[in-house]
């Protein structure tokens, strides 16, 4: 999915458009089978039970909550959350009701960086640091292909035309 072009100055364009991971929907999807298989194990044992109709609505009702608040939500999150890279600048945006918003000039960019776990190497993400004018390096955890990241990253900070050094009278 791209993102959209309305959202970009004239002359900018999107070089990568990531979401987090997948790995971060590992918990989501297991606490969907986690309810829906106990849920279905509850409602067999008050199917016999003289109130059973108000036991199996109340534990749907229950399930509900539990699948909206652990597996919903959290995709919904994973979904809205995006690391885009363009020719100008670094955009991280992220949220569902609440939007937040950051950007980050290339030319503001001092340093980039990654780390990565063993775990995450397998899986094939991490953590893109990068080091601005800001006071602190801004950490993006979870990014997909990070190496791929961060090489993008490096050739768009390096090889912005307009920060190339142009001696005068030459």
């Amino acid at each position: 999915m791209a993102y959209p072009d309305d959202l970009l100055s004239s002359g900018e364009h999107v070089v990568i458009h990531k979401h987090p991971h997948w790995k971060m929907l590992i918990f989501p999807v297991f606490w969907l089978v986690v309810v829906v298989v106990l849920g279905i194990y509850l409602a067999g044992l008050v199917a016999s039970l003289s109130w059973a109709p108000v036991a199996l609505i109340v534990l749907a009702v229950v399930a509900l909550v539990l699948v909206v608040w652990l597996t919903v939500a959290p995709v919904l999150r994973w979904r809205t959350t995006h690391f885009i890279l363009t020719s100008d600048r670094v955009m991280y945006r992220e949220g569902v009701f609440k939007r937040t918003g950051l950007d980050i000039p290339l030319g503001r960019v001092n340093s980039v960086r990654f780390e990565h776990s063993l775990l995450d190497r397998m899986l094939g993400c991490g953590t893109l640091v990068i080091e601005s004018a800001s006071d602190e390096p801004l950490e993006f955890d979870d990014i997909p292909s990070v190496e791929k990241v961060h090489t993008m990253l490096y050739r768009e900070v390096n090889d912005n035309p307009s920060d190339d050094f142009q001696p005068r009278g030459v």
